[in-house]
């Protein structure tokens, strides 16, 4: 049996003005699961949750967060749901517990309740030991953390991350997935938001929006199959970002078959029909250009290859 949906989108539209931030947008999210919604800084993704949290009105179409209608009951689901914002709504003058206490007495939590509530989210967050510092002086994966429970301090059954991950390093951010984990063992419902295309493998389903369209939905293996158009070649060389010049420019001018052509860290990767066609022509180009190649090996597409894929074939 498929799990009920709790999250609904039909149709969402925003637009400011003459700029359209999200444009004619479904889906639905299912009770219990990992949802990402993943795509560049700009792309329409927390537009998106501030409409299905009751900040913004749509434009058109509409969304349903538990049953209720986003637009007209946003009151009455506030106390269901939380929200971790990009900026870490804390105050600097609070210890963790303190932060805990307000949020907990926002959400109506009240003494023996909200005692026992801030005892747990100190334990599952690492914090206890830490309860009597001030929010200001915890590092950023601590002041995560802390954000993260002041969020679901009143239990909701689903919480929106927005971002939550952004500016934090990279053992603190694993160590942030471990605890949204252990939030969807629990039962609880995760809408993370990312422009981080590794953390999308954590999820169970995964949106890619891309200048306000959702352009691709499904789990990280559905979208690798259906929406990877080609194969990867990975490039190993001395100049990555001289390569990706050359191949480009050999792109355009028809001497290499090749379906995109991107930089990611210190390797290319190369999207082709024909890879067993593509490998001699790219080495051909790269030699031409006087651009060394240690290695040319074909490898499985990571999310960001798909993603790709999918906003040039949806252009």
């Amino acid at each position: 049996m498929t799990p009920e949906p709790v999250v609904v989108v039909e149709n969402l539209v925003k637009r400011f003005g003459s700029f359209v931030a999200v444009d004619d947008v479904s889906f639905a999210v299912s009770r219990g699961e990992i949802f990402g919604f993943l795509g560049p800084n700009g792309a329409g993704k927390t537009t998106t949750i501030r409409m299905l949290l009751g900040l913004l009105v749509p434009t058109s179409g509409r969304g349903s967060v538990l049953g209720y209608d986003a637009a007209r009951e946003s009151k009455a689901m506030q106390a269901h749901v939380g929200y971790m914002s990009q900026v870490f709504t804390l105050y600097p003058d609070l210890t963790a517990e303190e932060s805990l206490r307000f949020y907990g007495r926002v959400y109506g939590l009240r003494r023996q309740v909200l005692a026992a509530r801030c005892r747990e989210i100190l334990h599952m967050a690492g914090l206890a030991g830490r309860e009597h510092d001030l929010t200001a002086h915890l590092s950023g994966g601590w002041k995560q953390r802390l954000a993260l429970g002041c969020a679901i301090v009143h239990r909701p059954e689903l919480v929106f991350l927005d971002e939550p991950t952004a500016g934090v390093d990279p053992v603190s951010r694993r160590e942030f997935w471990a605890l949204i984990y252990e939030l969807a063992r629990n039962g609880m419902t995760v809408f993370v938001t990312t422009h981080y295309m590794e953390e999308a493998e954590h999820c169970q389903r995964v949106g890619f929006m891309s200048e306000g369209r959702l352009v691709a939905l499904g789990s990280p293996s559905e979208l690798k199959a259906a929406h990877m158009r080609g194969q990867v070649l990975e490039i190993s060389g001395a100049d990555a970002e001289g390569a990706v010049r050359a191949l480009r420019s050999a792109q355009a001018r028809g001497l290499v078959d090749l379906e995109e052509v991107a930089l990611y860290g210190a390797e290319v990767h190369a999207v082709a029909a024909d890879v067993e066609t593509a490998r001699p022509a790219i080495a051909d180009v790269l030699s031409s250009a006087g651009i060394a190649v240690r290695s040319i090996n074909n490898i499985s597409p990571s999310l960001e290859d798909v993603f790709i894929s999918s906003v040039t074939r949806n252009r």
